[in-house]
């Protein structure tokens, strides 16, 4: 791919790894096989890439490479344990390569994104009590003061890949709890713990996995669900027939 990209265009100037996957489960449910598919996408996907693009933007002396994480990079999320593992790894790695290419011209800039309105809620994966798991994921992910269009994530992240920054933290909400948790690790645990207590417990399907769009209940197709239903259909998140 990125020798067939070279020979096209004559370079490549700029490497989005925006590739990733998500699972919802308990970690009761969660199985060794959830944890190496988030890793092989979420962060060995980035690393492979980079591994090919890296010398040829040294050799050019100049590029940006930019790294997708999550605000499950940076903090433990509930129910999200193997997702947060691959995001954990990505911003780690991320943060290291800015560092050691910054010398050569190459900026490497890591995103953190809260929750987004993409749509594809309904093309995760997920387990144990699949349709209640589905249900609090999605209409989370619809709450227009918790989350963020893909269009205005896009800019932001268009933007910052402009200026080299070192990272970008999209949403305030997002700011607001990646810096509590930075400063205040003990309450920001506790808030977490208890955050857990609320979610759906083990049982349903077990290990058993389902797609976000094969867990539908009232819940999810309510009201409250309907922004991420819009961002589904406006992002190609939806399959077209005929």
């Amino acid at each position: 791919m990125v020798e067939q990209a070279i020979a096209h265009f004559g370079g490549i100037d700029v490497l989005v790894n925006n590739a990733g996957t998500i699972g919802v489960t308990p970690i009761e449910h969660a199985t060794m096989d959830d944890y190496h598919k988030a890793m092989d996408i979420n962060f060995w996907g980035a690393v492979h890439a980079a591994y090919h693009v890296v010398p040829h933007m040294q050799q050019r002396g100049s590029g940006r490479i930019v790294n997708i994480s999550s605000v499950g990079g940076r903090i433990g999320v509930p129910h999200l344990a193997p997702y947060c593992a691959s995001k954990f790894a990505l911003t780690g790695w991320s943060r290291s390569l800015r560092g050691e290419l910054a010398k050569d011209g190459v900026y490497v800039t890591t995103i953190i994104p809260g929750l987004m309105r993409t749509g594809s809620p309904r093309n995760a994966d997920f387990k144990g009590q699949n349709a209640a798991e589905y249900a609090w994921f999605k209409i989370s992910d619809s709450l227009p003061i918790l989350t963020v269009s893909a269009e205005h994530a896009a800019r932001d992240i268009v933007a910052a890949a402009r200026r080299g920054a070192v990272e970008l933290i999209i949403g305030t909400v997002t700011k607001i709890g990646v810096m509590f948790d930075q400063n205040l690790p003990e309450w920001s645990g506790e808030l977490v713990g208890i955050a857990g207590r609320f979610l759906p417990r083990p049982g349903g399907i077990g290990t058993e996995s389902r797609k976000g769009a094969e867990s539908e209940s009232a819940a999810s197709e309510s009201f409250a669900a309907t922004l991420t239903d819009r961002a589904a259909e406006r992002n190609n998140e939806v399959p077209v027939s005929g």
